[in-house]
């Protein structure tokens, strides 16, 4: 993947700050985008008149027309196909994927073609497509419609994937995306679609491809990203009220992933604990561990612990509370930390 600075050519409005859901957010990044670059078109199913299930497109295709906020068939392959092609004329297509378990139609596509063109072609052609999907639990609904597929595409080089926890966040990271070279995969958290938050239209968030530290801590790191940075935070506040000092990173770029950031957070507070929607069984919080536990053995006094979901589909609505990682289950993994200490962990 190239290096390049996908931010340089981004048009901000001065000085205006605005309160906004973070599916607003995204809404409003897509619509100054739009504006900003005649080349930048929207594809998806119901995107159009309907504004998508979500309504996270509501009102663009009326301002932009047909031509640039297309309704596709029901049909991923052929989405991510026809972007491929796009990209390859010069355009910049920003495709919706309208659920994550939707997304797997068009796994060939994204992984044996969009990822390797670039690569394939030694640099001369590239593909800036950005491809969002809505992912995550805790909105009553079933498999196929609650899921985290963020460590399949993660195995694959070639890809861009980040996920927003904020309306800041979500506004640049999409805005950052559409002006990248790469492909990149921006998976939106749906739950937190309606968290609303101030979003300063004039200064940029970090580099979309970058962790940070939300909350200063001593005692121990919980990094999470996408929907249950929220959940971590809250976490973080409980375990501070209990005499634990907890310092909490969004991860917020799955690949690349800023190890630095979070290495250096766990080699300063001696433990790592590790949260997502995803199992854990299989799932990124592992190359997260793997990777802190390679960069700063001799500082941690305890294993890298995880916490996320269960090795099974996803269950009915009315047990993805149980399914979830939530404060409490957080809060044990921090606790257990701990206890390795007592039971004889090493500086």
């Amino acid at each position: 993947m190239t290096k390049e600075q996908p931010t340089a050519t981004l048009a901000a409005d001065a000085a205006e700050v605005v309160a906004l859901p973070l599916a607003k957010a995204i809404n409003r990044a897509m619509r100054d985008e739009l504006a900003a670059d005649e080349k930048t078109l929207l594809i998806g199913e119901d995107i159009g008149a309907l504004g998508g299930v979500f309504r996270v497109t509501d009102g663009l295709q009326a301002q932009f027309g047909t031509d640039r906020v297309i309704d596709s068939p029901l049909a991923e392959s052929g989405i991510i196909g026809t972007c491929i092609g796009l990209a390859m004329r010069g355009y910049r297509p920003v495709a919706e994927i309208q659920f994550d378990g939707f997304v797997f139609p068009a796994f060939n596509q994204i992984t044996t073609q969009l990822a390797k063109i670039h690569n394939r072609t030694d640099g001369a052609v590239r593909v800036p497509v950005t491809i969002r999907i809505p992912y995550g639990g805790h909105i009553g609904s079933i498999e196929h419609h609650s899921e985290s597929p963020e460590a399949l595409f993660a195995h694959t080089a070639g890809l861009r994937i980040i996920t927003p926890s904020s309306a800041q966040d979500a506004y640049w990271m999409i805005r950052q995306a559409i002006v990248c070279p790469d492909p990149v995969i921006v998976l939106e958290p749906k739950r937190r679609y309606w968290l609303k938050g101030e979003v300063d239209l004039g200064n940029p968030a970090p580099d979309a491809f970058t962790a940070q530290v939300l909350r200063q801590g001593t005692d121990v790191t919980l990094a999470a990203y996408g929907p249950l940075v929220p959940v971590a935070l809250a976490a973080a506040q409980v375990a501070a009220d209990q005499g634990r000092s907890v310092e909490v990173i969004d991860v917020r770029s799955i690949s690349p992933l800023d190890d630095e950031t979070i290495a250096v957070s766990a080699a300063k507070t001696s433990r790592l604990v590790v949260a997502h929607e995803a199992p854990t069984f299989g799932g990124f919080g592992a190359e997260i561990a793997a990777r802190v536990t390679e960069r700063a053995y001799h500082r941690l006094v305890a294993p890298v612990l995880r916490v996320g979901g269960f090795h099974m589909p996803y269950p009915p609505s009315a047990q993805e509370g149980r399914y979830l990682p939530d404060i409490d289950r957080m809060l044990e993994a921090v606790e257990r930390s701990f206890a390795y200490q007592s039971a004889g962990g090493h500086r």
